[in-house]
């Protein structure tokens, strides 16, 4: 018997181990050229492609390689990110989707020759905020973590120290795919790496006050 719960609980840690890695998610717009080795996802970004919706530019694009898997509730999600940005535009991060009109991507955008901690939010339009860096940085940690209905959004260059960039509104109480996102609207595609990706389920914050209300 003893045995038998040994292999159970082997087998119940094997299976949530597997539901957290790369090769279970899925792909929306695959690029051509892409690998998985030891939880790095290594890819060749498909060249012209983005993710923006009208303002500003006046165009809308939903063609750039996200690999993504679907969760409910409330999470924490984070990632390290590095990439050969060559051209105007050129970017990498975490996605969260509901569906094409309302996204968050965040990563890194490299911006006239500058490295920038970058967010755009879409709700049927799309904004765009930037953190111009100093000078380069040979890789970022990104994390996102979903409370109710808002998304915090933070950086690290060491995966210790977090800074937060941005808080911004997303529905609740809906299942969101959230994954790796790269694009290049401008040139003709480059490498991207994303390393060490986890999520983490938080417990709903309703329910544990109701709970705690209802002991």
């Amino acid at each position: 018997m003893k045995k038998l719960m040994l292999l159970c609980a082997a087998f119940g840690l094997s299976s949530f181990v597997q539901a957290q890695t790369l090769e279970r998610m899925q792909w929306f717009n695959e690029p051509e050229h892409w690998s998985i080795k030891d939880n790095r996802l290594t890819m060749q970004v498909t060249p012209q492609s983005d993710y923006w919706r009208i303002s500003h530019y006046g165009f809308t694009v939903d063609d750039a390689p996200y690999l993504y898997t679907t969760r409910g509730g409330e999470f924490e999600v984070k990632v390290k990110i590095s990439g050969d940005y060559k051209v105007r535009f050129d970017q990498a991060g975490l996605m969260l989707r509901i569906d094409k009109e309302n996204y968050i991507k965040t990563g890194i955008e490299f911006v006239d020759g500058k490295y920038n901690l970058s967010a755009v939010v879409t709700h049927h339009t799309s904004d765009w905020s930037v953190i111009t860096l100093d000078r380069p940085v040979p890789y970022i940690w990104i994390k996102a973590v979903r409370r109710l209905d808002a998304v915090e959004i933070f950086y690290s260059f060491d995966d210790k120290e977090y800074t937060m960039m941005r808080n911004c509104w997303l529905q609740d109480n809906t299942p969101v795919m959230v994954g790796l996102m790269a694009a290049c609207p401008d040139g003709q595609g480059f490498e991207a790496r994303f390393e060490n990706f986890t999520i983490k389920h938080l417990p709903d914050q309703r329910r544990v006050q109701w709970l705690e209300q209802h002991q």
